[in-house]
C-alpha cells in the first residue's frame, strides 16, 4: 500500500508542476502574442471545458481499462495540448489546444487526474488516517505547484543564454510542460491492481442515500468554483503584471512562495480537522482567505499586495484536503469515483463560467473587479456550506462524538 501511495503522489506532483507552470506561462505567452485579458480568459475557459470533458473521459475509461491506464491517457492528452499550444499561431488554434491539453489556468490540478487519485487514495488507509493522507497528497501536489511556478523563470533563462525572442522563448518552454506530463503518465502505469475499485459493476452509481448529499455538495461547490473562475492563477498573474508591471522574474518567486504557503497549510488543516471537525475547518479557514483576497486590490504598492496575497494563500487551500476527505467519507467505497467525478465535473464547469465572465469584467469594470467578485462569491459559499452540512458528520467524527458522550470524564 505504501508503494501505491507513493506512486500516486509522485505523478500527482509532476502533473501539478506541469499545470502550475502552464498556468503562468499561458498568460505570459498570450501577452507576448499581443492578446488581451479577454482572449486569456477565453483560453482559460476552453481549458477548463477540456478539464470537464477529461473528467467524463476519465470516469468512462476507468470503468473499462482501470484507473492506471486512464491516468496515463489523461497525461498523454495534456502533453499533446502543450505541443499544440507551442505551435498555435492565433486564437483559432489556441482554444482547441487549451481544450485538448486541459490547460485550465487555475494553477492547480482540478481535473481528471485529481478525480481518479481522490477515489483511489481512501482505500489504501484506515478511515482515521484518511484526512492526513489527503493532506499529504495536497502537500506533495503543492510542492509540485511551487516547483512549477518557479520554473516559469525558464523563458528568461533561455533568452539570456540564447538569441531567442520573447515569444520564441515561451514557445520553447512548452517543451518542459510536455516532458513533465509524459513522465507523470508513465509513473501511473507502475501502480498495482490494489488501487482499482473492487466493485466495478456499481462504480457509476450513487445510492438513494448518497445521491442527494453529493448533488447538494456539488451544487454548493459550483458556487465556490464560480468565484474561483474569477481568480485563476493566469488571471491573478495577469493582474500583478498589469497593476505593477511585473515580469516572470518576479512572478515566479511570488507564486512559488504562494504554493509553499499552500503546502504548509495542508498539514495544519489535518491537525485542525481532528479538533474542530472537517466542515468547521473548511468554512472557518476559507472565510478569512476571501477577505484577505479582497484587500489585495486596495494595497498601495506591490510589497503590501504581495504580503496580503501570501497571507491569503496560507489559508485558502486548507479546505482542499478536508473537502476531499469529507466527500469520500459520506459515500460508500464503491461510490467514490462517481462522487468525485460529479463534484469535480460541476466545479470545473463553474470555473469555466467564471473564467468566461472574468475577462470581460476586467475590461468593463477594471482590472481588480474579478478579485472582488470572486471573493464575494466564496464568502456566500462558505456560509451556505456550513448551514447545509454542519450536522452531517463523517464516520470517524460520529464515532468520536459517541465515544466522548459515553465517557464524559475523558472530555
Amino acid at each position: 500500500m505504501k508503494k501505491d501511495i507513493l506512486l500516486i503522489m509522485g505523478p500527482a506532483a509532476l502533473r501539478s508542476a506541469a499545470i502550475s507552470f502552464s498556468s503562468l506561462l499561458l498568460g505570459l505567452h498570450l501577452a507576448a502574442m499581443g492578446f488581451d485579458a479577454v482572449v486569456l480568459a477565453a483560453a482559460v475557459a476552453w481549458g477548463l471545458a477540456g478539464c470537464a470533458a477529461g473528467i467524463g473521459l476519465g470516469l468512462w475509461a476507468s470503468k473499462r481499462w482501470g484507473s492506471r491506464k486512464s491516468l496515463a491517457l489523461i497525461s498523454l492528452l495534456m502533453a499533446a495540448g502543450g505541443a499544440a499550444m507551442a505551435l498555435a499561431p492565433g486564437p483559432v488554434f489556441i482554444y482547441p489546444a487549451a481544450f485538448l491539453g486541459m490547460l485550465n489556468g487555475m494553477g492547480r490540478d482540478r481535473g481528471a487526474g485529481l478525480t481518479l487519485d481522490q477515489a483511489m487514495l481512501p482505500g489504501l488507509v484506515a478511515p482515521q488516517k484518511r484526512t492526513w493522507l489527503f493532506s499529504w497528497y495536497s502537500l506533495v501536489s503543492d510542492a509540485g505547484n511551487a516547483a512549477g511556478a518557479l520554473l516559469v523563470i525558464l523563458p528568461a533563462v533561455l533568452r539570456r543564454l540564447t538569441d531567442l525572442t520573447v515569444l520564441e522563448s515561451y514557445r520553447t518552454a512548452w517543451g518542459l510542460y510536455i516532458a513533465l506530463c509524459m513522465v507523470a503518465g508513465l509513473g501511473t502505469l507502475l501502480l498495482s491492481a490494489r488501487v482499482e475499485n473492487a466493485k466495478p459493476v456499481n462504480r457509476a452509481t450513487l445510492s438513494a442515500k448518497s445521491r442527494p448529499r453529493v448533488v447538494r455538495f456539488a451544487a454548493l461547490s459550483s458556487l465556490d468554483s464560480l468565484g474561483g473562475g474569477f481568480l485563476s492563477t493566469a488571471l491573478i498573474g495577469y493582474w500583478f503584471f498589469q497593476r505593477f508591471g511585473l515580469n516572470e522574474a518576479v512572478l515566479a518567486p511570488l507564486f512559488f512562495a504562494a504554493r509553499f504557503a499552500n503546502g504548509l497549510s495542508h498539514l495544519g488543516a489535518a491537525w485542525l480537522a481532528r479538533r474542530i471537525g472537517l466542515v468547521n475547518t473548511m468554512v472557518f479557514t476559507h472565510l478569512p482567505s476571501s477577505l484577505l483576497l479582497m484587500s489585495v486590490p486596495i494595497a498601495p504598492n506591490f510589497p503590501v499586495a504581495a504580503v496580503l496575497f501570501l497571507l491569503r494563500e496560507t489559508f485558502v487551500e486548507m479546505d482542499l484536503p478536508t473537502r476531499q476527505s469529507y466527500l469520500m467519507a459520506i459515500v460508500a467505497d464503491h461510490e467514490r469515483t462517481s462522487a468525485a467525478a460529479l463534484t469535480n465535473g460541476v466545479r470545473v464547469s463553474a470555473w469555466t463560467a467564471g473564467s468566461l465572465i472574468a475577462g470581460p469584467l476586467m475590461a468593463l469594470a477594471g482590472v481588480s473587479a474579478p478579485l472582488f467578485a470572486g471573493g464575494s462569491l466564496k464568502i456566500i459559499y462558505d456560509l451556505a456550506l456550513y448551514h447545509a452540512f454542519r450536522r452531517i458528520h463523517p464516520p470517524e467524527e460520529s464515532i468520536a462524538s459517541t465515544h466522548s458522550a459515553s465517557n464524559p470524564s475523558r472530555s
